[in-house]
């Protein structure tokens, strides 16, 4: 048993590295929905567990090390997940905050660029709310799940302690 677990170490130690790794990687990339991925984002995403699974397990194919690696990824979630709930800035610093894209019907194009949106991406959105057009929006604000939240001029817009960014 001991050698077994002395084989299965390196798969645990793999698997954190590149996890923590990804995670970071993943944050600097932008955020989307998973809704909101593009065929080229979904390629990405298929392609990364492809390509990060051989080191994760060092080359072992075993039953055990794919289950170590899972069970490792599934408790390295939950910890990360625990950890961001309960320290703040951490969880702002991972998450981000909001980002304002639309204010008083004009686009945040400085936003824009930095989250990787068009005019077109943004339009949608609208016409998925009921607005014809960016003039119409006194807000469109992407959360900090990726989701974009419309606010039509004419409405009562209360600030939480959490605003969004107006810019960089």
């Amino acid at each position: 048993m001991p050698k077994l677990i002395s084989e299965l170490l390196p798969v645990i130690e793999h698997t954190v590295v590149i996890y923590l790794f990804l995670m970071i990687a993943l944050r600097i990339a932008g955020r989307h929905q998973i809704g909101q991925l593009s065929v080229i984002d979904l390629v990405v995403l298929i392609l990364l567990g492809s390509a990060v699974e051989t080191a994760m397990v060092n080359g072992d194919t075993s039953l055990a090390a794919g289950l170590v690696c899972s069970a490792t990824l599934l408790l390295l979630n939950r910890l990360a997940a625990w950890i961001v709930h309960r320290i703040a800035p951490l969880n702002r610093e991972i998450n981000g905050d909001p980002i304002t894209l639309v204010n008083q019907g004009r686009f945040v194009e400085e936003n824009l660029r930095r989250v990787g949106l068009t005019h077109e991406d943004i339009l949608q959105a609208l016409r998925a709310r009921g607005i014809a057009d960016v003039s119409e929006a006194k807000y469109a604000i992407m959360e900090v799940n990726g989701s974009i939240t419309v606010i039509p001029r004419h409405a009562k817009v209360h600030r939480s302690s959490r605003t969004p960014k107006e810019t960089t």
